[in-house]
């Protein structure tokens, strides 16, 4: 395994805000307890973590009781008893997606993995737990993963599932119709030991939740992953106190949340959440659906909210809260800070949205923990199969070229097998444009320098109009050669994808049936938990 490094100034659409955390810019540390650096404060960070120790032996023991039925490893119950007796937790978390989500939920876990083991090398005991966002409500975004054919090229898979509109995606059980997508996503992966535990968790009868949880108990069995489901009454019940704060300083929240994100807007960053006056932080679970809880803010001095259509009174809401706590969730602005009320976190690792989030949060964890919990990026990486390899060095390109969209590169492959008479004239007129020009430039600056703007700008046309025939040329022998085209869309397809990194379209399992489980190890010897560039990774 190769890993060459790309900065994550190049990857397309990394967002300021973002750019700005990874060098930790003055602007953005009023937002961010903690530069993105774990080695530096991992230590001094243990003193500023509160956490109730009977809630400890609570939370030890649904955890016990939630990984032991998905089949959890001695490892990971060895962790768990670790957190029982005094552990920290590196957390990360991600949507309960089809056959394990995309690749960068593999990422995440095995980021999660190397800082705990990190910190406990440093002499802090910490154990790696993954957060299964089970009550998220998006099921569209969900129910379908990207696997690899044999050619290399994504193949989309959605699978049927039963459940109420806006339900919480992890209450979505499957029915007979898994089977034959299940079947085919064996006929992709092959005959692997990852086909296995894919039969084994996506069965008729387990829900979104608990068929990914069984598959990434079996994934990460040597790794001591602790799987954690929020959706577990007694993880509710845990957090009441949370969710009543939610209601009780529902208008507090709010303003901190709108002031942040002022301050974000005229740092020049961006919101990831829109937040509005009457915004509050929960969900109501009614008829099966989560509903947003709304704060009524004309003429009721806040004691007033709206479900859905329901107004109901705040204190009738709390009763509501104190009764039925397993009927409400926190919205992503409070799932976080929910998170790390129910664990010791020592920190988070997140894709570049969290990160986002994060910027807003923490005034809410400031108001409701007294504490912001520090956000670090998970790994990111781009895995070249020896196909993809061949096609790169063939014609000389790297994953930069794919970000200009597939016509663009088609165009540049073609321009890389022109007939080699034919591209040595092109070489040879942009010399001798350029060559022309300069001379022109420097007579010009004797006889008259204000006209030397001039002939500048005259010379850049000339070379515009040259590079303009270069490309038609090129696009001309991509139409002509379909060797080209099928070479460039199948990089496209393999590494770019619609457009979007590797990592966040096709399916982590598709790597792991074809290269073994060894290729888990591989990555977690490649990844540094201080390096945040983008890798790009030859297998």
């Amino acid at each position: 395994m190769k890993a060459h490094c790309l900065p994550i100034q190049r990857i397309p659409h990394s967002s300021r805000l973002f750019l700005d955390y990874l060098s930790y810019a003055p602007a953005i540390r009023e937002m961010y307890p903690r530069p993105p650096l774990f080695s530096e404060w991992f230590k001094d960070e243990v003193s500023r973590i509160p956490y109730d120790e009977a809630r400890r032996g609570k939370v030890s023991d649904i955890l016990e009781r939630q990984n032991r039925p998905w089949g959890a490893s001695p490892k990971t119950l060895a962790n768990i008893d670790r957190l029982r007796q005094g552990a920290l937790a590196a957390v990360t978390g991600q949507q309960v997606g089809l056959f394990g989500g995309p690749l960068f939920s593999i990422f995440k876990a095995l980021t999660a993995v190397k800082l705990a083991e990190q910190a406990t090398a440093g002499g802090v005991e910490c154990v790696p737990i993954f957060w299964l966002a089970t009550e998220d409500h998006d099921l569209a975004e969900v129910n379908h993963a990207s696997l690899l054919s044999e050619q290399g090229l994504p193949e989309k898979l959605v699978a049927g599932s039963r459940g109420v509109e806006n339900a919480p995606v992890g209450s979505v059980r499957f029915g007979p119709e898994i089977e034959p997508v299940v079947e085919r996503a064996a006929w992709l992966l092959g005959d692997a030991e990852a086909t296995g535990w894919l039969r084994e968790a996506y069965r008729p009868g387990e829900t979104l939740g608990s068929a990914f949880a069984r598959f990434y108990t079996r994934m990460f069995a040597d790794w001591g992953v602790v799987l954690l489901d929020p959706s577990d009454k007694d993880f509710h019940d845990l957090a009441k106190p949370l969710f009543r704060a939610a209601i009780e300083r529902a208008s507090e929240l709010d303003e901190a949340l709108l002031s942040r994100g002022k301050a974000l807007e005229a740092a020049g960053y961006h919101q990831q959440v829109k937040v509005t006056s009457a915004t509050t932080l929960l969900f109501h679970v009614q008829d099966g659906a989560r509903t947003v809880v709304r704060r009524k803010v004309n003429g009721t001095n806040g004691d007033e909210f709206v479900v859905g259509e329901e107004r109901v009174s705040k204190s009738e809401l709390l009763d509501r809260i104190e009764g039925a706590p397993e009927e409400f969730n926190p919205n992503v602005l409070l799932r976080p800070v929910v998170q790390d009320y129910l664990l010791p976190t020592l920190a988070y690792t997140g894709g570049a949205a969290e990160v986002a989030y994060f910027a807003q949060v923490a005034v809410v964890y400031e108001r409701l923990l007294g504490r912001v919990t520090p956000v670090l990026p998970r790994f990111s990486a781009t895995l070249v199969e020896p196909k993809a390899q061949r096609l790169l060095e063939r014609y000389g390109l790297g994953l930069p070229d794919l970000f200009h969209g597939p016509e663009k590169l088609r165009e540049i492959v073609a321009g890389r097998t022109l007939p080699s008479d034919l591209q040595a004239r092109f070489d040879e007129a942009k010399g001798t444009l350029e060559k022309s020009l300069a001379a022109l430039r420097e007579s010009l600056a004797r006889l008259d320098p204000t006209l030397v703007d001039a002939a500048v700008n005259a010379g850049a046309k000339m070379q515009h109009q040259l590079s303009q025939l270069e490309a038609r040329v090129a696009r001309e022998q991509s139409f002509r050669n379909e060797v080209i085209t099928r070479h460039a869309d199948a990089l496209n397809s393999a590494l770019f994808p619609h457009k979007a990194l590797q990592e966040r379209e096709v399916a982590g399992v598709s790597f792991v049936a074809r290269h073994g489980t060894g290729l888990l190890r591989d990555l977690y010897e490649t990844m540094h938990t201080d390096c945040h560039d983008h890798q790009v990774i030859e297998i």
